[in-house]
């Protein structure tokens, strides 16, 4: 089932780059969808899924503290990643490749995957790291949902082709307002 994870998120994370401009600009689609090219989206179609399927790993492994503590250190992990490997090559290439980006966004999916069935697994944290956990996934998803729609005038928000940010960059907002 892990492996059939790591396919699952990936595939849905691909499909959500487009879900935006499927459901016609959609608010309620903008929360969970890419609205634009900047790497805070593409964190966030890779944390989606990834808690989506949280929904079937606590069928497996319960609603547990130490589930808690691995779902945390998952999706930190995809917070980190996505912009290491991002920059990192990007840094040395001077621009973005889309075969690249997809192979870092599959590099995300099956390392943050790891990390959880690694913690879940084989760490018991002291109950301080799970109250830090637990906070740090509400902390998460609060910033999840409202980033969407107040970005953060910084560069890991801002569209690389609008060069703007948020519900702003989407090319097709950006065409109506010229």
């Amino acid at each position: 089932m892990f492996y059939i994870g790591i396919i699952a998120i990936f595939l849905a994370g691909a499909s959500l780059h487009f879900v935006y401009e499927w459901s016609h600009h959609n608010k309620v689609a903008a929360i969970f969808a890419a609205v634009n090219e900047s790497t805070w989206e593409h964190i966030k179609i890779c944390m989606t899924p990834t808690l989506l399927w949280s929904i079937y790993e606590i069928s497996i492994f319960g609603f547990t503290w130490n589930f808690i503590f691995a779902k945390s250190m998952c999706l930190l992990t995809i917070i980190l990643l996505i912009p290491l490997l991002f920059y990192s090559y990007t840094f040395f290439t001077k621009k973005a490749y889309l075969i690249v980006d997809i192979t870092c966004f599959l590099i995300t999916v099956i390392c943050s995957q790891y990390v959880f069935k690694y913690t879940v697994n084989s760490i018991n944290p002291h109950i301080i790291f799970i109250y830090i956990s637990f906070a740090l996934i509400i902390i998460e998803l609060m910033l999840y949902f409202y980033l969407t729609y107040n970005p953060i005038k910084s560069f890991i928000f801002k569209d690389p082709i609008t060069k703007k940010y948020g519900l702003e960059g989407h090319p097709c907002h950006h065409e109506h307002k010229h």
